[in-house]
Order: structure tokens, then C-alpha cells, then sequence
């Protein structure tokens, strides 16, 4: 413990140096040092406390005493190889399968999400004998060689897109091909991956899978429409795949309305594959596979066991089984439905009151803020966003930003958020929001374009003239 006396300065200095600069900070020009977390929020060494809007992964809040005693009480007693009986990784899968539709009765235990995805393709591949698998643009599914490659939002800056790999644009109704007004956005954008199937067929390739989260996250928290994977997966299905809901960011009844996001789809869309991480274990590394006696039985044909030396092991199956009763005892599902409906009735005044602000979507405690330089061609106003997330956090609230613009605010705090949490964050945002645009009112080399848009809606652009355009890094003076 004598380490959390050591300076700021002196944490990242042997930072610096110790670890590779490729482990990027959050807010880089000037990190924030975080001592103790309690709930939703977190404590730098100074004791400024910081409202936590960042972090999924503790999902029912930091250090919640519950979980932290099951963790301690399972330590004291055992903790081993998960190749030996032990009630723990029995009670946690059948606990886990009672939150399920039916199908869905094999798990596998391992120890992170991108183990969990990894397993996935294997399972898939396994299972249909096939290779190519589809995945949605701008999709991030983990950090290991096989995710990378169908991980659109990693690739494009690495090796470049394999030919097994088949990107399909993301069901966004905002910013993509089909917005709202197309009278069936769900239709068109399967038949998107419909087309892509087919044409992998005419080239002799045999799709093995649909990978995707269930609400792309890193895409910029996307809700695709209604109906959209019942149709991906008769494509898919037709084809011989299989699909892969990965539930690593957004299960466990974030949502609100359900316990897993992919029941957002309707009672008929059940995947073939549902991968879980992250949230699983409120920070404890444990992760899950689950998927159908029939993926699970070819992939025990092969003859090949799996072995995860302590995937599944005793501690991290309490832990598992606490969260889960944290989930129930203090209702948290339906907690984060009723503070997010508020939290988005909250930003959708900011919409109607800031030009800026283009878009809110979500549901429960995983919500978009979309932010534009003009309405009609909602450019992403990537340098905006920064400055947003900049102020946020001198003010005491973390947010990142996202997208493939990198301009979508990301809502995705713990569980245990609540309404009054809701209303300061949005009041503060709604301060910064108006501060900038009183200070861009004020410069000469702003443009506003009245008559283009309704008036309520002008779009602000931003000039690269100095002295007014938000650079990077940077604040307006």
C-alpha cells in the first residue's frame, strides 16, 4: 500500500518508462490517478471523487461488499484447477442457464472475453466445417490475433482485411445507408448481408458465421432496428452458419428491458452462440461461452478436449454467483431501466436545446450522444467531442467518446448509477455545451448558415481559421 503515497507525477513517470506507450491513458494530457472506487464512483489520490460513467466492467459497482466477501470467503478456502469437481461452476451454469432461452444449455468457463470470443469462432468453425465469418463495420471483438482479424475497427489500422472476412455496414439508422425514414431499415440492412453472403458463395467461400455484438458499442452505441438479426439469421442459417451474439458489453441486464440484449430482437431470435465477459464478474476475470447441445456435441467429436486451467475455477465462479445475487436483491435491471428512460428523456432536452447534439439512442444504462457540426450531413464533430469529454472530466464526470467518427458520447456506467447521478451529468454537459457555444458565437470565423436548417437546428461549423476552430487537445480560450 505505501505505493498510493507516491506522487501523480511520479505513477506516470515509472509508467512511462515500465510499460509500452501502446497502453494508452485515458485522457492523456493530463491522467487521472485512481486510488479506491466505491459504487459508481472513483477516488483519485487526492480524494477527488469522480462520477463513473466509463466503466461496464464493474458491473454492479466498484468494490460492492458482496461480491468483494464472496471473492474473500472463496479464497480462504480454495481456489484450484477447474479439472476437479467443485459445486461453484455447477450452481454458477445453472444459475446462468435459468437466464437463457432453452436452446442454449452448454457453457463453457474461461477468463476473459476475448478467451470467451476466441472459443466462439472456434466453436463455429468446428461446427459448420467452414472457414469465412461476417462481421459489422467499425466492430471490435477482442485483442487476440483471431479477434483483430475480424475486428473491422482494429484491422484497417493493422494487416488489412483477410478473405475470409466479410464486413457488413452497421445497422445504424442515424448515420448509415437506411436511416429512419427508409420503410424498413431491419430488411434492408440484412439484405446487405444477404448480398455479402452470396457473392463469398459465388467465389467458392463457405461462411462459418455472423459475428456481432448484440448493440455495437465501440461503433458508437447502435440499437440496430427491430427484426434485424431474425433476418441476419436466416441468411446466415440458409448458408450453413451459424450467428454469434457477443453479449461482452451489454448483457446482463444493462438494457433494462431484458436481461441480455440480444431479447431485444423478439421472442423468435435466438443465437446460436452467446459469448460473456467483462461485466460477468464486476472486474474479476471470468468469462463465459454459451451455446446449444448440438455446437457443443461436434465440438466433443473432434476428440480434442478443452482445457482453461482455471477458467471456471472456484473464486471466480463465487464471484459469478454473487453478482448475480446482486443483480436480483437490489433489482438492478429494472433500476437501470428507470434512470435511463430519465437519463434519456434528460438528453433528448439537451437535443432540442444544443444544435450540436445530432442524435440520443440507447436503451437502459447504454446510451449515444451523437454529435454533429451540421444537421444535414451530420458530420461528426470528432474535435468537439474531445473538448467535451475534456471538460467532463474537470468537472468530476468520466465519459469517453466513440464511434466511427469518435463523436459519440458513451453512457455506460455501473449499474448502481442513479437518478441524481443522472441529473447532475446532464446539467453540467449542458453547461459546457452552452459555454462553447457562446464562446464560437463571439468569433468572428464562425459560420452559422441560417435558412439551410430549421432555426431551432442551424448548423455551427467550424472554422480552420485560428483563434476560433477546437484543435485537438485543445480548449477555446
Amino acid at each position: 500500500m505505501a505505493a498510493d503515497s507516491r506522487a501523480k507525477a511520479a505513477t506516470l513517470a515509472l509508467r512511462q518508462r515500465l510499460l509500452s506507450s501502446s497502453c494508452r491513458l485515458f485522457f492523456p494530457e493530463d491522467p487521472v490517478k485512481i486510488v479506491r472506487g466505491r459504487g459508481q464512483y472513483l477516488y483519485d489520490e487526492r480524494g477527488v471523487e469522480y462520477i463513473d460513467c466509463i466503466n461496464n466492467v464493474a458491473h454492479v459497482g466498484h468494490c460492492h461488499p458482496l461480491v468483494v466477501q464472496a471473492a474473500h470467503e472463496q479464497n480462504q478456502v480454495l481456489n484450484t484447477n477447474s479439472r476437479y469437481l467443485h459445486d461453484n461452476i455447477v450452481d454458477y451454469a445453472q444459475r446462468l442457464s435459468e437466464t437463457l432461452p432453452e436452446p442454449l444449455s452448454v457453457f463453457y468457463f474461461l477468463n476473459s472475453g476475448s478467451e470467451a470470443n476466441d472459443l466462439a469462432l472456434r466453436l463455429a468453425r468446428c461446427y459448420t466445417g467452414h472457414q469465412d465469418v461476417v462481421v459489422l463495420d467499425h466492430a471490435y471483438h477482442g485483442h487476440l490475433s483471431s479477434l483483430i482479424d475480424i475486428s473491422p475497427y482494429k484491422f484497417r489500422d493493422l494487416d488489412g482485411q483477410k478473405e475470409w472476412v466479410h464486413v457488413a455496414p452497421l445497422p445504424d439508422t442515424y448515420r448509415g445507408p437506411y436511416q429512419e425514414d427508409h420503410p424498413n431499415p431491419a430488411e434492408a440492412y440484412a439484405n446487405e448481408v444477404k448480398h455479402l453472403v452470396s457473392s463469398a458463395q459465388e467465389k467458392g467461400r463457405k461462411i462459418a458465421a455472423f459475428f456481432a455484438e448484440s448493440l455495437p458499442s465501440v461503433g458508437g452505441q447502435i440499437i440496430p432496428p427491430a427484426g434485424y438479426f431474425s433476418r441476419v439469421a436466416e441468411h446466415i442459417h440458409r448458408a450453413g452458419g451459424l450467428v454469434v451474439a457477443d453479449e461482452i458489453q451489454v448483457g446482463f441486464g444493462r438494457v433494462g428491458k431484458h436481461f441480455w440484449a440480444f431479447q431485444m430482437q423478439g421472442e423468435d431470435f435466438v443465437p446460436d452462440i452467446v459469448t460473456m465477459g467483462k461485466s460477468i464478474g464486476n472486474g474479476h476475470p471470468v468469462a463465459c461461452v454459451a451455446t446449444t447441445q448440438a455446437v457443443s456435441r461436434a465440438f466433443e467429436a473432434t476428440g480434442v478436449e478443452y482445457f482453461n486451467t482455471f477458467g471456471g475455477n472456484p473464486v471466480s465462479c463465487a464471484v459469478g454467483l454473487a453478482v448475480l445475487d446482486v443483480l436480483e436483491k437490489e433489482q438492478l435491471q429494472a433500476h437501470a431501466a428507470s434512470v435511463g428512460n430519465f437519463l434519456m428523456e434528460l438528453l433528448s432536452q439537451q437535443k432540442a436545446k444544443h444544435p450540436i447534439v445530432g442524435d440520443v439512442r440507447g436503451t437502459g444504462l447504454f446510451i449515444g450522444v451523437d454529435l454533429i457540426k451540421d444537421e444535414a450531413m451530420r458530420t461528426p464533430a470528432t474535435q468537439e467531442t474531445e473538448y467535451v469529454v475534456s471538460r467532463l472530466k474537470d468537472k468530476h464526470i468520466l465519459l469517453s467518446a466513440d464511434g466511427p467518427g469518435r463523436n459519440v458520447l458513451k453512457f455506460k456506467p455501473p449499474m448502481c448509477f442513479s437518478l441524481d447521478n443522472a441529473q447532475y451529468v446532464v446539467a453540467v454537459l449542458d453547461d459546457i455545451l452552452t459555454d462553447m457555444e457562446e464562446k464560437l458565437r463571439s468569433c468572428e470565423t464562425l459560420r452559422i448558415h441560417p435558412g439551410k436548417h430549421p432555426p431551432n437546428k442551424q448548423a455551427l461549423l467550424w472554422s480552420t481559421g485560428p483563434g476560433c476552430r477546437v484543435a485537438a487537445g485543445s480548449r477555446p480560450s
